[in-house]
């Protein structure tokens, strides 16, 4: 009887988090949708609703199409090469080698920064005359003062991109490292044993019981790219033109320095619908290739 008594109030205890669940989440969700239909400027609320000019409006003036475009390469770039370095260097640290644990928290500790400092430290580093790459290249005899990677229109998407590479790589250098470290050593021994090369035993052996964390790693850096906005405010402010300008960053842009919070619903509604879906379509891939692994 006590125990019975005892699990129906433990029911109580997820109301607090529910509530604030439903308070900050999905209530805001739900107002986000009606916004995205009317002409609400952030501060009136005698709106009126517009139907689908805001989303026709978004798409007409290219807004859309390039903060999409912008975010889509940001993720490729971001999904691509955070896990081939983190992948890389997992298999070097997972070597028997002296100082191990050294080298393991050098390559985590660039996570442990805020963005804002990451940012503003990168923001140097890329700095045209006397930042440290500019710095580097005149050493060895080349013009570092021409060069301004966050500058440059062609450039500056990806110049940003390789920072939050470097930030994020140590998570996913530690979740392949905790994969590698779950290969069974029979089964690599079994592999020599029968001739097969260290290459052999990395590619039949190693990679494929490594599915569960590339799915991880994978699913995170997807949603962070899809989700990217810090370093396009802070080194770029979206610029040159619109060149870093990505969906998060251009809903803020609208939202709050325009005043047009109708627009940014609608181009925030955009966002959600492209980040589920591929989220969702990444996700099960990934699961059907673990389960086939």
């Amino acid at each position: 009887m006590n125990s019975a008594v005892l699990k129906k109030t433990m029911y109580w205890f997820v109301v607090p988090a529910l509530t604030m669940y439903l308070v900050f989440w999905i209530y805001p969700i739900l107002r986000l949708f009606q916004y995205s239909f009317s002409d609400y400027n952030g501060f009136i609320q005698n709106f009126n609703y517009i139907g689908f000019d805001n989303f026709s409006q978004i798409f007409k003036d290219g807004v859309a199409g390039t903060s999409l475009s912008n975010t889509l390469i940001y993720t490729l770039v971001f999904v691509v090469f955070s896990n081939l370095i983190a992948l890389g260097l997992a298999f070097l640290l997972n070597m028997k080698i002296r100082a191990t644990g050294l080298y393991r928290t050098a390559a985590y500790v660039p996570t442990l920064f805020s963005a804002i400092v990451v940012g503003f430290i990168w923001s140097y580093v890329y700095m045209p005359d006397s930042g440290l790459i500019a710095t580097v290249l005149s050493w060895f005899g080349f013009d570092g003062a021409s060069l301004n990677l966050l500058g440059n229109y062609s450039s500056a998407l990806y110049a940003i991109t390789a920072v939050d590479v470097w930030k994020h790589i140590g998570t996913s250098t530690v979740i392949f490292l905790a994969g590698l470290q779950t290969v069974p050593v029979d089964l690599e021994e079994a592999g020599r044993i029968d001739g097969a090369s260290s290459w052999q035993v990395t590619r039949f052996i190693r990679l494929p019981l490594l599915a569960t964390s590339m799915t991880i790693n994978v699913t995170l850096s997807l949603i962070n790219g899809l989700k990217a906005f810090d370093y396009s405010f802070i080194m770029t402010n979206g610029g040159p033109g619109r060149a870093t300008s990505t969906l998060l960053f251009e809903i803020f842009r609208m939202a709050f320095r325009e005043m047009q919070y109708g627009k940014a619903s609608a181009l925030a509604v955009v966002s959600f619908i492209v980040i589920i879906a591929i989220t969702i379509f990444f996700v099960l891939r990934l699961n059907k290739r673990e389960v086939s692994a």
